[in-house]
């Protein structure tokens, strides 16, 4: 299926000869590793799938330039393809401004936008040029002044989606009516630069009515700048969107809501839009495949904690991938994913199950109190939409190994962008 491979860096894609499929390009994979006898877990990377999410942000929300945000999923193959597309990129740390320039990436295509920042890194930033940072409050306004006299500063907002995955606005952003016009008059006292104005409505927002209340605050503190003689010239709409079929708060309701507040607040702007979508961009293009490497039979009760249920028959599955790995989503993201058998099978009725991670911890548990048919030692699980805040905080405890990623893509995509500077 496989026609030929290519390099993207000093990584390995294999160039596929029609538009790729990532369940039947994992189902090859998987067959070719039981041929070799080779249970190792793997990450799928559909490369196609990156660029297809790009066509939509553009189709959506074609004002506004997208920032990638690095935290989400730092494999450099996704940066590459999204550096070759003209992506910026949103950096919180001096590692991540290092991942992305080392790819080829400029500096003026970088946002510093962590709020709190170390002082070495800020030096590390003055080194490299990197001017765009966030900050929300007085002390690292003034510690910024003092080492980065060129910084271009951008101030966060607190303004939030509180029923988000992850609300952010307890812990980054100053409040927009009351904090917000002292930190532009005391940046102007110590003549400190401020560029915009920034927001993060929450990881995974569930209601798009935060941007319009978001953007309509930035409108207010743009005019108290430009009275301080800011320019103001920037609007960072943060991140916030779905990474991958949504059906509560679909990309498209979020990118409709984004366009009337832009046409009511910042109509005809001349200012900068940027955003910094995250999983928008890492989530869908990954998909993990992962081997049961023990099934045990229990008493469903076991499983339901219902003594009724016990002379029904459940079983435990053990695979090598769980939440020290790439399913820390599961505690650090607030995740639920849900697998299937990667394989086809002729097995019908279904079994109460508990599907558990390698180690050792009792916490390593990925699904529970799951209806599955029966499944063997050496089949496989599919988990797709793996790419968001997975591989990025994944460890290898207990001397279980990360899932090695594999690229693929599709040779009319890889045509399109194989001459750019960052591939």
């Amino acid at each position: 299926m496989i026609s030929q491979f290519e390099l993207i860096g000093d990584d390995k894609v294999g160039v596929l000869p029609k538009q790729v499929n990532q369940l039947e390009m994992c189902r090859e994979i998987a067959a070719q590793k039981d041929m070799q006898e080779n249970d190792s877990s793997f990450m799928l990377v559909d490369l196609d799938k990156i660029i297809e999410r790009f066509n939509l942000w553009k189709r959506e929300l074609p004002m506004i330039e997208p920032f990638y945000a690095v935290k989400c999923n730092t494999d450099v193959v996704l940066i590459r393809v999204l550096a070759s597309l003209g992506c910026g990129f949103d950096c919180a740390s001096r590692e991540e401004i290092d991942i992305v320039m080392e790819t080829g990436v400029s500096a003026d295509r970088l946002i510093y936008a962590n709020p709190c920042k170390t002082r070495s890194f800020i030096v590390h930033a003055l080194e490299r040029d990197v001017r765009m940072m966030t900050f929300d409050n007085a002390e690292e306004l003034i510690k910024i002044g003092k080492l980065h006299p060129n910084a271009e500063m951008i101030l966060r907002i607190a303004v939030s989606d509180p029923t988000a995955t992850c609300p952010l606005n307890l812990k980054f952003g100053a409040d927009p009516v009351l904090a917000a016009p002292q930190l532009l008059k005391l940046a102007h006292e110590e003549g400190v630069n401020v560029v915009g104005i920034s927001f993060h409505v929450g990881s995974g927002c569930n209601d798009a009515t935060a941007y319009r209340t978001a953007l309509s605050h930035a409108k207010n503190l743009c005019e108290i700048g430009e009275g301080y003689g800011f320019k103001m010239d920037i609007i960072d709409m943060g991140g916030g969107f779905p990474g991958a079929e949504h059906a509560h708060n679909p990309f498209e309701k979020i990118a409709e809501t984004i366009r009337d507040a832009l046409d009511e607040f910042f109509p005809e702007t001349d200012k900068r839009l940027i955003a910094e979508p995250g999983r928008f961009f890492a989530a869908e293009p990954f998909s993990l495949v992962a081997n049961i490497i023990h099934a045990t039979e229990v008493p469903a009760s076991k499983i339901t904690k219902d003594p009724k249920d016990s002379a029904e028959h459940g079983y435990m599955y053990y695979i090598n991938e769980g939440v020290y790995g790439s399913f820390n989503c599961i505690l650090f993201d607030h995740a639920h994913p849900i697998g299937g058998p990667l394989f086809d099978v002729d097995r019908n009725e279904k079994y109460m199950s508990t599907i558990w991670g390698p180690t050792c911890d009792s916490l390593d548990l990925v699904e529970d109190k799951k209806l599955m048919v029966k499944m063997e030692i050496g089949e496989w699980m599919y988990y797709p939409d793996m790419g968001a805040y997975t591989l990025a905080a994944a460890t290898t405890f207990n001397g279980f190994a990360k899932p090695v990623p594999m690229y693929v893509m599709s040779e009319e995509m890889w045509a399109n962008i194989k001459d750019s500077n960052h591939i």
